[in-house]
Parts: structure tokens; sequence; C-alpha cells
């Protein structure tokens, strides 16, 4: 997507929530989503991913008017032959219109959210930026460069820790329609006190 400016993008509704820099792993064998994936591989324009709300991934829904587009990082087909995708979230957005094609594919027009601005991460939240590190630690599979610096930036250990703690969807639904860093640090801490002990 170019500077806010409004495009209309394949919708995949699921039953997790993306947040920007965060990964996405799929498994893909219905018709509508191979020819999604074929599209965006074609275009490079990537697909909006948003929380259903009611329904099933495998048939109609209805879903969040926020979320976040993926992009397509890389791609393999398994011996089961099912096509396997890893997607990284880029920039939110929210969803103006939407409809569902003959074929069940989702398409939208999509206004992506302003960037938000960085900004350390307050005295007040360093456990939570400690928190983020422990799991970090633990997770042998996902590993970021120059993680001492993201550590330090409150939008980035937001959304992070969004993704990674076991909270409810609705809640991190809520996670990611804040457009506050810090008010999103404010959120997390609320959360805290409950699962700190299963990062110990």
């Amino acid at each position: 997507m170019g500077d806010l400016e409004i495009v209309e993008l394949p919708l995949f509704p699921l039953n997790t929530v993306l947040f920007p820099g965060g990964p996405l792993a799929l498994r893909i064998f219905e018709p509508r989503y191979l020819s999604m994936v074929s599209q965006c591989m074609r275009g490079q324009h990537g697909f909006g991913v948003v929380l259903i709300e009611e329904g099933s991934e495998a048939g109609a829904a209805k879903f969040a008017t926020t979320g976040t587009r993926a992009e397509i990082v890389d791609w393999n087909r398994g011996r089961d032959g099912l096509l396997a995708l890893v997607a990284e979230g880029h920039e939110r957005f929210t969803v103006l219109q939407s409809h569902r094609q003959a074929d069940g594919l989702y398409v939208g027009r999509l206004s992506p959210l302003p960037l938000e601005r960085t900004v350390p991460v307050p005295e007040r939240y360093r456990r939570l930026s400690h928190m983020l590190a422990k799991l970090l630690e633990a997770d042998e599979v996902t590993t970021y460069d120059d993680l001492g610096a993201r550590l330090s930036d409150a939008t980035w250990v937001g959304f992070r820790l969004a993704e990674l703690l076991p909270l409810a969807m609705p809640t991190k639904q809520s996670l990611l329609e804040t457009t506050d860093a810090i008010g999103r640090l404010e959120l997390l801490m609320s959360h805290a006190d409950n699962v700190e002990t299963l990062v110990q």
C-alpha cells in the first residue's frame, strides 16, 4: 500500500489476529485461497487478515473491520500436497466495504491506518520488555536482529507481547485496534499478573 491510499485486496478471515511485524503460517487447500495466493504472487500486493467474529474459516464469516495486511515471504508444497505459506504482517487497515465473490473469496476496500511513531518504553512498563525477552528466549524458532533496540521500542514490544501471550482473541483484537503504543502497553499491564508466572 502507498501513503494511506484506499486499495482493494483479497481478505483472509481467520480465527487469529495478525500484528504488524508478526509471522503467520498457513496451509492452503481451498481453491479460493489457492487462487488468491497465485494473484498475490503475481501482483506482489499481499492480502488482508481479519479476525472471524462469527462463522468459520471454511465458510461464510462475519469478521472484524480492523485487520493487518500480510505479504508472503516463503512457501513450499508439503508431502501431503498442501501449499504451506509463511507471511508477515505489515500495516493495519480499516475495512470500508467488503463483498464475497462467487468462489467464496472475500474482497475488501481497505483504508490503511497511519504507522505509529516510535516511542521508548517508559520505566513503568519495563517489566513487559523483560517478559517479552524471556518469551523470545524460550522460542527456538523466532529470532530477531538487533533485539536490544527492539525491546526498547514500545510499539514493537506491545505487538510482540500481544501475539505471544495466551490472551483471548477479542482481547488481541482490541490490542490490534489500539492506535497508541503506550495505551497498548497499559492494556497489556492489566494482563501481566495473570500470565507472568507462565514465563518465569
